[in-house]
């Protein structure tokens, strides 16, 4: 999509040239393709032009097919959203094309030109990116030439842009396009002069693989890893790289509130359950936790005793720690909900992630660890590692992943299908929960008594008070206020909160979770960095109330919280015990068995390409 002035990206206020130094500043004029001759001035910061006149009139304006053309003020745009300038040699440059018009052209000149690629909003989506390119003409060739040399100076100023990044593609993600999405956003990458080393996965597993094997030094030469998906391929990949690397204290186990338990240098991954075919594995499907064997690959075994043999970690030398300034991950959205990019970009649209991507936008996130004790009620004592960096869920949550895996071949409508049927069982299970009550960060929402009458009547009435939402957005406050620093989500000074009885769910979000399905997300004023989870627990209830309360979430505006069934509380850990049979979660789209479990949030443990949402 060429634009050509229409608009305005960065100050363009006339008193910004006048206060910079006469050394800073270069102007000459040129010929703007489909504007005209321009003034085009470089300062410290940035491009700005003028047009100056009509290649036909000398007149303010000009007339075609008996319409006006009035010349565009002055224009500019910051080399902040300029991500590439290209010497394109002799070629036509036309003056101007009035779209309304019929496309009526008032000149053409052959000149030497140079394009500049950039990025404008949208008018009416604030949070939608699109490509602008400007094509500027000269009789001179050294003069074009000496402007190219003069714009990719300062655009080798941009120090947190990538030069070489690992891209892994899941071709069979949401309805299938992950591949053709890759090669609509690949030409961005080329024009940026990004290095992308890409991998086109052909097998479960296989970027789980790639990253848990790479080494420290190789991973080191990379600025980042991207994933062309869904937000299950993104987990995979995510838990790829901190499994084998991210050392912490583990939470305390849900029978061991009085201290943690160090894992020093100890890695667990799962090996105990079925693997999945890989052609069930279309979509977000990341199966790299679900056994050691897939399809003959094995999937790394992190599962190192203290007196292990760590000949390995001279190739891994030196550590990859976390958080990390420079190291970012990236996602291409391709997949059925896309909420992690919604969540931190504001739209889910593979161009807007693709470009913030090449100009090195970035935003921390927290992450969750998630430590499974147990796999089933009469199972030993197992213990593995899983990381989430958008939401763990257990009842309805876990039993609409589980339902929906027989159901592949219906794609992203299946969960809207296994969601209606697990609705209607409205099957309730009793577990206990405790969590870190965080004094200073204390919600509104309470437990609250048993559903009576008058709780009902409350439930109801309680629809009518709507509180006050900090909403996280762009250089958001809230988590540019608190300092990045990791949190081992358990404080000893810190009172453990227990909550027993039978619950629809259990849920644990990390940012609000934002899809098409819940426009607001499932807490609208998570933030992506402030180092709390939110933990929902929504009681058994009347199949009215309850239904009631998923509008709520699925509308715009609504308040899915503000039940009298539905405790909300702000924490850093919390631990889970089940007591039926069997007890299935949803950690980001994937399917995960934990009987018992315990999980504590790291404040802003790595780093995303991506500006935050413009709310």
């Amino acid at each position: 999509m060429e634009t050509y002035g229409e608009i305005i990206v960065g100050d363009t206020s006339p008193s910004s040239c006048t206060l910079e130094d006469e050394e800073s500043v270069q102007s000459s004029n040129f010929f703007l393709d489909q504007v005209g001759e321009v003034a085009l001035t470089l300062h410290s910061d940035g491009l700005s032009w003028k047009p100056i006149k009509s290649l036909h009139k000398e007149q303010d304006g000009s007339s075609c097919l008996g319409v006006n053309l009035v010349l565009k003020s002055e224009t500019s745009i910051e080399f902040s959203y300029v991500y590439a300038i290209e010497f394109i040699n002799w070629g036509l440059v036309h003056e101007s094309v009035l779209a309304n018009a019929g496309g009526c052209l008032l000149g053409s000149i052959e000149l030497y030109r140079f394009t500049v690629h950039g990025v404008q909003r949208s008018k009416t989506q604030p949070c939608l990116w699109v490509p602008a390119v400007y094509t500027f003409g000269h009789k001179d060739l050294r003069t074009c030439q000496s402007w190219v040399n003069r714009i990719n100076a300062s655009l080798e100023m941009e120090a947190d842009r990538p030069k070489s990044l690992l891209v892994f593609v899941h071709p069979r993600s949401g309805k299938g396009n992950g591949y053709q999405t890759w090669e609509a956003v690949a030409p961005i990458f080329s024009h940026a002069k990004v290095k992308t080393k890409v991998t086109v996965t052909q097998r479960a597993g296989q970027a789980f693989d790639v990253m848990a094997s790479i080494t420290n030094k190789e991973l080191s030469s990379y600025d980042g890893v991207v994933a062309v998906g869904g937000d299950g391929f993104f987990n995979e990949i995510l838990n790829g790289l901190l499994l084998s690397r991210h050392k912490a204290p583990y939470p305390p186990s849900p029978t061991d509130f009085g201290q943690s338990v160090d894992n020093g240098n100890v890695l667990v991954h799962c090996t105990n359950e079925t693997a999945a075919e890989p052609s069930k594995l279309n979509e977000d499907h990341s199966p790299f936790l679900l056994g050691s064997n897939l399809n003959g690959s094995q999937v790394t075994n992190f599962i190192i005793a203290g007196t292990a043999d760590h000949s390995c970690e001279t190739d891994r030398d030196p550590q990859f720690s976390f958080p990390n300034e420079r190291f970012r991950f990236g996602i291409i959205p391709s997949g059925s909900t896309d909420a992690i990019v919604i969540c931190t970009t504001g739209t889910r649209d593979p161009v807007t992630s693709a470009l913030q991507i090449v100009l090195g936008k970035r935003v921390c996130l927290d992450v969750a660890q998630i430590v499974r004790w147990k796999t089933t009620s009469t199972s030993q004592d197992e213990l593995c590692v899983r990381y989430a960096a958008s939401f763990a869920g257990y009842g309805f949550y876990g039993d609409v992943i589980k339902d929906s895996e027989k159901y592949r071949w219906m794609g992203p409508k299946r969960y809207d299908y296994a969601g209606t049927k697990v609705f209607l069982r409205h099957r309730s299970y009793e577990v206990e929960v405790a969590y870190l009550e965080v004094k200073s960060e204390k919600t509104t929402s309470s437990a609250g008594p048993s559903l009576g009458g008058s709780s009902r009547r409350k439930a109801f009435w309680s629809q009518t008070k709507k509180l006050k939402r900090v909403i996280c957005r762009a250089k958001c406050k809230v988590c540019n206020t608190n300092p990045v620093q990791v949190s081992t989500g358990h404080v000893r000074d810190s009172k453990w909160v227990r909550s027993k009885g039978q619950f629809l769910s259990v849920g644990a979000a990390v940012i609000s979770n934002r899809n098409e399905r819940a426009p607001d997300g499932l807490v609208a004023d998570a933030h992506l960095s402030d180092g709390f989870l939110h933990l929902i627990l929504i009681k058994d209830c009347p199949h009215a109330l309850y239904l009631w309360h998923l509008t709520q979430l699925a509308k715009k505006g609504g308040t899915p919280l503000d039940f009298e069934f539905v405790e909300h509380h702000k924490t850093t850990a919390f631990t889970f015990t089940s007591f039926g049979k069997e007890s299935v979660w949803n950690i980001d789209g994937e399917l995960f068995k934990a009987h018992k479990l315990s999980a504590q949030v790291f404040h802003g443990l790595i780093s995303l390409f991506a500006t935050g949402p413009e709310v």
